[in-house]
């Protein structure tokens, strides 16, 4: 197959869009847009974001998820998406589930796929996911205030604790639970719904990918502001319950990969949020609170003060 047989077989559906006048095919794709347009971008290495055995069907789902999860945290409507794709070969067996994985993702949130670049080179993925934002809503890290709740949604730590079972770092004795693990790290559900419901509740909010202890710190410094976590409040993942206590801290704070959302919001929210999580049926669990120490995170272990060690993901920290 030569690379406009691999698009043509595996990348291009004719799926009808109003405001798509031209897609897959041209030098551009053209569309219309009544609202402002939200747009994030993410790249995929092999052996730095995935292990290079990973079911290439996960890796499909994950390298959209991982894009719709930058338009969920800004309360945003995913609408349409560009590929880069770098393959080693043309692999048939491989092209099937990857293209399959990214399809039913993206037929579950209506995103429709409407250009890219395919090139021959060690496998890697790059998408730029578009979504349209409504004016005045958008939903920033720079805004939060002090007194503010800490919210996540869903629960932390199972994707690291993935990863670790994956590379033989570890290993827990309950099979269920292991796989809960892999399903947390292999197929995280972006949180679109969630976000467009925290339209003008949230006063700040984002994805969880590197850690929470790494991610919350970017809210910290945009919004000028601090925050107290209370480790004793945090919503593990059950799989990590087989875990020590420490490495469970680490695992939900630091271990990355998580894509849930972190928000902040006034406690005058508090019944109205717990109403949509009623509603969705996905936990959201006040953490701690904003506070006036700018970009410090204190943390209370057993209402004592407790020092986290274990960092957040960063690719170029020496």
């Amino acid at each position: 197959m030569d690379e406009f047989e691999i698009i043509k077989r595996f990348f291009l559906r004719n799926e009808l869009d109003p405001n798509l006048k031209i897609g897959i095919g041209d030098d551009c794709a053209i569309f219309n847009c009544q609202n402002n347009l939200a747009i994030t971008t993410d790249t995929l290495v092999e052996n730095v974001h995935f292990f290079s055995d990973v079911d290439p069907y996960s890796l499909g789902y994950k390298s959209l998820a991982v894009n719709l999860s930058d338009l969920a945290a800004m309360g945003a409507n995913p609408k349409y998406f560009l590929l880069a794709l770098t393959l080693p070969s043309a692999n048939e067996s491989f092209l099937n589930k990857f293209s399959q994985g990214l399809w039913d993702l993206a037929s579950k949130y209506n995103v429709k796929l409407i250009g890219g670049d395919l090139t021959h080179g060690p496998l890697t993925i790059t998408i730029t996911a578009i979504g349209e934002s409504i004016a005045h809503k958008e939903i920033t890290r720079s805004h939060a205030q002090v007194g503010d709740d800490i919210y996540i949604s869903g629960t932390l730590g199972a994707a690291a604790l993935g990863v670790f079972l994956k590379s033989n770092q570890t290993h827990i004795h309950d099979q269920k639970l292991e796989a809960s693990a892999f399903k947390h790290l292999d197929l995280p559900e972006p949180r679109i719904i969630l976000g467009q419901r925290l339209r003008g509740i949230a006063s700040s909010m984002l994805d969880l990918s590197d850690g929470l202890s790494t991610d919350l710190q970017h809210i910290l410094k945009l919004s000028q502001v601090g925050a107290l976590i209370d480790l004793a409040l945090i919503p593990y993942d059950p799989s990590l319950y087989e875990v020590d206590l420490s490495n469970r801290i680490n695992f939900a704070l630091a271990g990355g990969d998580d894509y849930e959302l972190c928000f902040t919001a006034s406690p005058s929210f508090r019944e109205k949020i717990q109403g949509i999580a009623k509603e969705l049926k996905l936990p959201l669990t006040r953490i701690g609170e904003i506070t006036s120490n700018i970009a410090k995170i204190d943390y209370l272990l057993n209402k004592k003060p407790f020092t986290l060690s274990a960092k957040g993901y960063n690719h170029f920290e020496l």
